[in-house]
This record gives C-alpha cells, sequence and structure tokens, in this order.
C-alpha cells in the first residue's frame, strides 16, 4: 500500500470520555472484528489485559492495524488515566495525527488538558469528537466553547447533533446539508441520509455560515464562489479543511454516541479524509552520532533505515515485543540493525503487524509504517535502531520522575531471583516505574507516578507473572536540596596497598533554581588539576548526588564548583579526588542549610454540587489549597494542590464524601519544603 494512503492515529482523551468504546466501533466498522465488544461487559478488543477488562480503564497503548475506503490506519489507543502518562507521551511521539475524544457532559476535563499540551509539543494535527451526546447533561455547544477557551484552539463543527440525551437521534452534515440516521436495531444496518427538516434548517445555515467563514481564512477560492452564490465542490472543501488541519489553523469537530452506535463513520472518514499521511509531514530532525550535528531525515523508503522503538512489551513465549515507527528506509526480517542508544548490532527474527493482541507476520516494515520486531535483546523504550553506516540518533523521550514507592517481597525467598527478574523486564516496558535494592536492608522499593499505577503493576506481578509477592503501604519518595551557599575545604590522605593517596578539593555548594536539576562545574584551570583528576572529580559528586544529604533521599537542584584543587605528581591519584570530592560535597551540604522536599500534586476533583463544601473541607484539612471552581450545570470541578503524603487512601474518601459519584485525577506538579521534617 502507498504511503500517501496510511494513516498513523492516536485516540486520546480523558478516562470515561468513550475513546475504547469508539476505538471498538472502529473496529468494527472497518471489519476487523467481528462483533462489538463494550467496556462494561469486559470485552473490548483494545483492552485486551485482564486488568483493563476487569476496572474498566485502558492501561497499555494497544497498536492495532485497519483499513477503510482503501486507507491503511494504523491506531494507538492511549489510556486517559494520568497515572499512565508516559504511555500517552511515547505514542503522541510517533503518531502523525490523532483524534481528541470528549464527553458531551464533561466537555474539555483536566486530563484532556494535559493530553492536549503534549500534542501541541509533538506539533500534532487532530480532528474532535464529541461523544455520550446520549447522556444527561449533554451539551454539544458548551463543549465547543470549553475547546475553544481552554485549549486555545478553532474549533470547526462539521456536524451538528439532533437532539439531546434521550432525544438524541441522528446528526446534521454541514458539508452536505443533509441529515443522517442510524437505524436503533441493527448496528451492522450502517446509516440513512435524508433531507433537512424545517425544523433543522435555521441552524444549519447559521453554523454552515460560520464554516465558510472559517474556511474563507485560508481559501479566497472559497471564499469568491460563497459570496458569489455559486455552488462550492465537496472536494475543495474537504482539500481545504485538510490543509487547515495541517497546518493546525483549526479543529474540526464530529459528533456522536459511540455507545449508541451513531456518528463513528463521519469520523473514519475524517480520519482518511483530514488527518495527514507519513508524506505530508515534514522531515524528521535528529543528530549525528559521529559529530553531534543536527540533521534531517527524509521520510522515504528510499533512504537508510530508521526507526524509534517507542514501546516494549513482554511476552513469554517471544519475549521482548518492540512496537516500532520507522521513519525512513526499509526494514526486513532476517536482517540484522542497529541500535544507535547502545551502540551494538541487533537482530530482526521476525516482524509483525498487531490486531489489539492478535497478530499476522510482515516480511519488512517500511518508512511511515508501524509494527513490532521479535529478536531484539537491548532495545527499550526510545531507542533509534538503523544503520551501522549512517549513523543518526532520533530525539529521546523525556519521562517524569516517580514519586510514590512501596516495599516488595516475595513470599518465599527462593521467588527473589524470579522477583528482579520480573521487575527489571517491567521498568524495561515503563520508564515510569524502577525499582531498587536497599544496601543495608535488602529490602527491593519499587517506585511509579501514582497509587493506581503501583496497584496495576503489582497486580501484573502477581496474575501475569506469576511471582507471589507481598506490598508494604506507599512510601512518598522525598528529595532533598540545600537553601544556602557553603565553601567547604576536604583533604583526603590514605595509604592503600602500601601507595600513598592524597588529594585536596575546596567545593562551593548553591542552590539551583527549582526544577534545573543538578550541575557541576569546575573553575580551576587543567594547567593546575589535569584532566584525569577533574573528570574524578566530578564523578565523586555527581555519584553523590543520589544518595542524599540529611536522609539519604536524591537530592536535585544543587550546584556545585570545584573552586580549587591540590595536586601532587606524586601521591595524588583519581581514586583520591573522587573520594574527597565524595566527602567535600556531603560536608559542603550540610552546611548549606538543607531542606526536605516533598511532592506536590496537582488534584482535580469533579464532585456533583451538593457535596461541594465536604470536598473542599476535605482538601485542605489534608494541607491542600484550592486554586480555582469552576460550576459545570452538573457538577463542579475543583483544582487544587496538595501534598502527596497526604493523599493516599483518597479515592475512597472522595466515594464516600460524594456517594460514589465524584472523580478526580491527580500528577505531579513540583517539589516544596516539607514542614516539620520526618
Amino acid at each position: 500500500m502507498s504511503v500517501e494512503k496510511m494513516r498513523n492515529i492516536g485516540i486520546m482523551a480523558h478516562v470515561d470520555a468513550g475513546k475504547t468504546t469508539t476505538t471498538e466501533r472502529i473496529l468494527f466498522y472497518t471489519g476487523k472484528s467481528h462483533r462489538i465488544g463494550e467496556v462494561d461487559d469486559g470485552e473490548a478488543t483494545m483492552d485486551w489485559m485482564e486488568q483493563e477488562q476487569n476496572r474498566g480503564i485502558t492501561i497499555v497503548s494497544a497498536a492495532t492495524t485497519c483499513f477503510w475506503h482503501e486507507h491503511m490506519i494504523n491506531i494507538i489507543d492511549t489510556p486517559g488515566h494520568v497515572d499512565f502518562t508516559a504511555e500517552v507521551e511515547r505514542s503522541l511521539r510517533v503518531l502523525d495525527g490523532a483524534v481528541g475524544v470528549f464527553c458531551a457532559v464533561g466537555g474539555v476535563e483536566p486530563q484532556s488538558e494535559t493530553v492536549w499540551h503534549q500534542a501541541n509539543t509533538y506539533n500534532v494535527p487532530r480532528i474532535a469528537y464529541i461523544n455520550k451526546m446520549d447522556r444527561i447533561g449533554a451539551d454539544f455547544f458548551a463543549v465547543v466553547n470549553e475547546i475553544e477557551e481552554k485549549l486555545g484552539t478553532s474549533p470547526m463543527p462539521l456536524y451538528l447533533p439532533i437532539g439531546a440525551e434521550s432525544e438524541f437521534k441522528g446528526i446534521i452534515d454541514l458539508i452536505n446539508m443533509r441529515e443522517m440516521y442510524w437505524p436503533d436495531d441493527d448496528p451492522k444496518a450502517g446509516f440513512i441520509y435524508e433531507d433537512l427538516k424545517e425544523e433543522n434548517k435555521a441552524i444549519a445555515e447559521e453554523w454552515h455560515e460560520k464554516l465558510y467563514d472559517q474556511l474563507g481564512l485560508i481559501s479566497d477560492e472559497i471564499m469568491e464562489l460563497y459570496l458569489e452564490g455559486e455552488e462550492v465542490p465537496v472536494d475543495l472543501i474537504n482539500t481545504t479543511i485538510r490543509r487547515g488541519v495541517l497546518e493546525q489553523v483549526f479543529l474540526p469537530v464530529f459528533v456522536g454516541a459511540s455507545l449508541r452506535n451513531i456518528g463513528v463513520q463521519p469520523v473514519l472518514d475524517g480520519i482518511v479524509n483530514y488527518l495527514p499521511s507519513p508524506n505530508d509531514l515534514p522531515p524528521v530532525s535528529g543528530i549525528s552520532v559521529k559529530n553531534e550535528d543536527e540533521v534531517s531525515v527524509e521520510r522515504s523508503d528510499k533512504g537508510s533505515p530508521l526507526g524509534l522503538v517507542f514501546k516494549i512489551q513482554n511476552d513469554r513465549e517471544a519475549g521482548s515485543l518492540c512496537y516500532v515507527r520507522v521513519y525512513s528506509g526499509v526494514i526486513k526480517k532476517g536482517t540484522a540493525v542497529y541500535n544507535m542508544n547502545k551502540r551494538k548490532r541487533e537482530r530482526v527474527n521476525r516482524i509483525l503487524r498487531m490486531h489489539s493482541n492478535t497478530s499476522e507476520d510482515l516480511s519488512s516494515l517500511s518508512a511511515g509504517d508501524i509494527g513490532v520486531i521479535i529478536g531484539m535483546k537491548e532495545a527499550q523504550t526510545g531507542d533509534t535502531i538503523g544503520s551501522e553506516g549512517h549513523q543518526v540518533l532520533l530525539e529521546t523521550m523525556h519521562f517524569p520522575e516517580p514519586v510514590i514507592k512501596v516495599a516488595i517481597e516475595p513470599k518465599t525467598m527462593s521467588d527473589m531471583d524470579k522477583l528482579k527478574r520480573t521487575l527489571a523486564s517491567l521498568s524495561k516496558e515503563d520508564p515510569t516505574f524502577s525499582f531498587d535494592e536497599n544496601e543495608d536492608t535488602g529490602q527491593l522499593v519499587i517506585s511509579g507516578m501514582g497509587e493506581l499505577h503501583l496497584d496495576v503493576l503489582v497486580t501484573r506481578i502477581v496474575n501475569e507473572f506469576k511471582v507471589d509477592a507481598k506490598v508494604g503501604q506507599p512510601q512518598v519518595s522525598y528529595r532533598e536540596s540545600i537553601t544556602a551557599s557553603s565553601v567547604h575545604t576536604e583533604k583526603f590522605n590514605k595509604v592503600v596497598a602500601g601507595k600513598e593517596n592524597t588529594a585536596a578539593v575546596t567545593l562551593k555548594v548553591e542552590p539551583s533554581n527549582r526544577s534545573e536539576g543538578n550541575c557541576f562545574k569546575s573553575e580551576v584551570p587543567e594547567s593546575k588539576l589535569p584532566r584525569e583528576m577533574q573528570d574524578a572529580v566530578r564523578r565523586g559528586v555527581e555519584n553523590s548526588f543520589s544518595s542524599g544529604i540529611m536522609y539519604g533521599y536524591p537530592g536535585i537542584d544543587i550546584t556545585v564548583t570545584l573552586t580549587d584543587a591540590e595536586y601532587s605528581e606524586m601521591m595524588s591519584t583519581a581514586f583520591a579526588f573522587e573520594a574527597a570530592a565524595a566527602m567535600g560535597y556531603d560536608n559542603a551540604c550540610r552546611g548549606a542549610s538543607p531542606v526536605l522536599l516533598e511532592p506536590v500534586m496537582n488534584v482535580d476533583v469533579l464532585s456533583p454540587k451538593d457535596y461541594i463544601g465536604e470536598v473542599i473541607n476535605n482538601i485542605t484539612t489534608r494541607g491542600g489549597m484550592v486554586n480555582s471552581m469552576e460550576s459545570r450545570p452538573a457538577i463542579d470541578h475543583i483544582n487544587a494542590q496538595a501534598p502527596l503524603s497526604k493523599m493516599f487512601g483518597y479515592s475512597t474518601v472522595l466515594r464516600s464524601l460524594t456517594q460514589g459519584r465524584g472523580t478526580f485525577s491527580m500528577e505531579f506538579s513540583h517539589f516544596a519544603p516539607k514542614e516539620g521534617g520526618i
């Protein structure tokens, strides 16, 4: 299939906006699935992981391929829950276009905004679909206004709903000025067109005119034809909308109710007509491994092979499944590729095209395509693979630091090695999950993005990897920093194996601006302290950043400057300078008013109006601060910040306060000084 007829798209939104239900309908209508799986029944095709079916949420971005009007669509179904932001982030990195799904009742919810801004970072062209028009409180036009105000984009409705809530029965096609209906009894029957009814003509004319006003902004031809009363060809309208989407001038808006099978086919048409093919996008920028210059890579299968590993999934039989997006050239089965990050050759044993959790074998992957490679042992999320003769490193993905940790241990010590192997394999899959072993106690500690994140991973360890493990109470992952400047001179003198080892360093430590990270610099010229010794000082300091100051938590936002050093050609060694630097850093920081930092979270709560007083009161008693409150027809939206240490178990409390009707999402905001220490 030609690249022009290929679409790599993601479906993204807030949790519960109906992404997975919409994807299920897309698979049904494109013939990939012969029956419709429901999230509510735990039978969604894309939510193939057992926990996804039990919890009714999407955790892993499943990839699937389907066909519509002779176009191939690679779909990545991304999670909406904030604990799985890394899954969304790595999907957006490799997509060409996206469908933003919004709930007609909830509108632009907190996670919708987060994902939208992530998509802006990667310049992903989008279309929008307002779903759940059949629910009580559905308001299409209110959501369109919210999209404009909160997301800073220009929504352009191409369809309008006919009725709302239980009266929602069809949609108005504003391009062709006709009505579309879906017979209730049979989803396989498709839809029917009808002429505009008298009662719908006024609103259709009003929005038809607004559509032409927006198109006229980028097409003089459409404006002239419209003003002269001539008919504007549908092909011209579609190509203009496509140009506007690629340039991100406006956002086409579709409407429907996926659960009732209304409005999904127009979204499929929109994906094919308006979202870009790989050829529509500019060349990919990368960095030459040899000279570190920026290079641009043409998206063509004639060039050298170049692809990005955007996801790793472990399969008990096949090993690592590496999801790869190919940007240039062709990667063939049975050949070797070069991993730029690991500087190693990797073998491509098999190539698969995935359909959720089933697959078909392919002989090759060409530029623009997405597939799964089996056989690569070293590859990790974010690695670039390609040709050893043309080494280009694609931009790596950045993931947030884990903020919550839990101790884990096997029920029997004989399972300890198996548990460690399982944790290593999970951390390879998920960049926001890490584990380490306490040197003093031998205790294993796992870290992640939130309670749900760790809960899901622990359940996978027990059910999927069959390791019987016990977990402790969640603990906050603190950080340490300093609040003042301090200068300290450290001298080191030790006889090791009969040889004298001496060094003296003067270190100045000072606080960096919050979130700037740690920094080491040297003011000592190489004529006074050789490069090898300066590197040893750097190693000593950088290794000490992770070991803490007072409590053993990693140090952050600290600038260390080497201001002076004493070096003896006869007795000074790299070992001595590294040791002096580590001890000097420790003593300097202790004299710089060290402070313990705790993670502060952004908390978004949606609650029915009747319970809003109790909800706000509960947040403030947890040390939280309400930043804003927004009133909607059925619910209130509270935006607050609260320390993570006070938010454990909040989901249970919120359910109790709101009789099970309140929901919340929480994501890391920043580290702030903890009052009263540990």
